[in-house]
C-alpha cells in the first residue's frame, strides 16, 4: 500500500493539490456515545499554503518524522480525532510555548522553519492549537458527565531504522514493537485495565509472531497531551499513550505493509474490547476525578 503522494497523484498540477490541501479542515472527528476516545494527532502531512515559502525541511524527511498510518486504528472509538495537518503547523503533544518552533533544538536538530517565520503565521497555528484544546475539553466533559471515567487512547509511532533503509535497525532490547506509555494514569485505580490491555494487545500474532509490546520504556512522559488531560480531569481520565515501531511501513519510502497493519489493528481492537469490559464493571466512585495520578 502506498502512501504520502499527493493528493490526486505525483502529476496534478501544484494549483490542484493546494486547493485540496486548501479544503483540509486542521483535523476531523466523529462523536458517538460510548466512554472511548482515540486520537492520532500526529497523522496529519498537509501544511497550510500560507506555510509554505517558510518551510525548509523536504517533504519526505518531514513524513518520516511524522506518524503516518495511525488514524488506521481509529474506528475502535467512540469518539475519535483524527488531525490532518502536519506536527510541524503546530505540534498538539506540545504545550503552546513550543508548538510551533523555529528553533532547531526544539526538533531533534531538524530545521523545519526558516527563522524568519512571521509572528502572524504563528499566532494563527497557535490559535488551532488553542481550538483544538478548547473542543477535546468539552468533549471531555460530556464523556465524564455521561459514563464517570473515560479512556483516551493516544496514538504515534516511531522509527527504528534511523541509520538507513539497509542499514541495522535500533536494538529491539530498548525499542519494543508497542510501547505503551502509562505514565500519567492512577495505576491503583487503572493498574487492572492496563495489564489487560497490554496482554490483549500482545494476544493477536504480528507477522507470525507475538508482538513485544512493554510499558514505559522509551520515553519519561507521554508529551503534552496525556499530561494535560489528567491534569484537567484526574482520575476521571485513564489516558494511555501507544507508540507503535514502524514494523508496519518502509520509513524511508511511501509503502506499508498492509497484513502486519492489520494484524497490529486486531491487537488493538482486543485491546479496546477489554478496556470496555474492566470500564463497564469499575464505575467511577464519588469524588474521584479531584484525585491525582500515581
Amino acid at each position: 500500500m502506498r502512501f504520502g503522494a499527493a493528493p490526486h497523484g505525483t502529476d496534478a498540477p501544484e494549483s490542484e493539490r493546494a486547493e485540496t490541501i486548501r479544503a483540509a479542515p486542521p483535523w476531523d472527528a466523529v462523536v458517538q456515545p460510548g466512554p472511548v476516545m482515540i486520537a492520532a494527532i500526529h497523522a496529519g502531512h498537509t501544511i497550510r499554503p500560507s506555510l509554505r515559502p517558510w518551510l525548509e525541511i523536504g517533504e519526505d524527511e518531514r513524513l518520516r518524522e511524522e506518524d503516518p498510518l495511525t488514524d488506521f486504528f481509529l474506528p475502535a472509538g467512540d469518539t475519535i480525532v483524527r488531525a490532518n495537518r502536519s506536527r510541524f503547523e503546530f505540534d498538539l503533544n506540545r504545550p503552546p510555548d513550543k508548538a510551533v518552533t523555529t528553533d532547531p533544538e526544539d526538533t531533534w536538530g531538524l530545521r523545519i522553519w526558516n527563522a524568519a517565520l512571521p509572528d502572524a503565521e504563528k499566532d494563527v497555528s497557535l490559535a488551532l492549537h488553542r481550538q483544538f484544546y478548547d473542543w477535546i475539553a468539552a468533549r471531555m466533559e460530556t464523556m465524564i458527565a455521561a459514563h464517570g471515567r473515560v479512556l483516551v487512547l493516544d496514538l504515534h509511532s516511531y522509527n527504528h531504522r534511523r541509520d538507513g533503509r539497509h542499514a541495522e535497525p535500533s536494538d529491539p532490547r530498548a525499542n519494543p514493537d508497542i510501547d505503551l506509555g502509562a505514565t500519567t494514569l492512577n495505576k491503583a485505580i487503572y493498574g487492572g485495565l492496563l495489564d489487560r490491555f497490554a496482554a490483549a494487545l500482545r494476544s493477536r500474532p504480528v507477522a507470525g509472531r507475538p508482538p513485544d509490546v512493554r510499558i514505559n520504556v522509551r520515553w519519561e512522559d507521554g508529551g503534552h497531551f496525556p499530561e494535560w488531560l489528567h491534569a484537567e480531569f484526574g482520575d476521571a481520565a485513564c489516558v494511555l499513550t501507544l507508540e507503535y515501531k514502524k514494523i508496519f511501513m518502509d520509513e524511508w519510502g511511501h509503502t506499508a505493509d498492509i497484513l502486519a497493519l492489520q494484524d497490529l489493528r486486531a491487537g488493538f481492537h482486543a485491546a479496546v474490547d477489554q478496556a470496555r469490559r474492566w470500564l463497564a464493571a469499575h464505575p467511577a466512585e464519588r469524588g474521584e476525578r479531584g484525585n491525582g495520578g500515581t
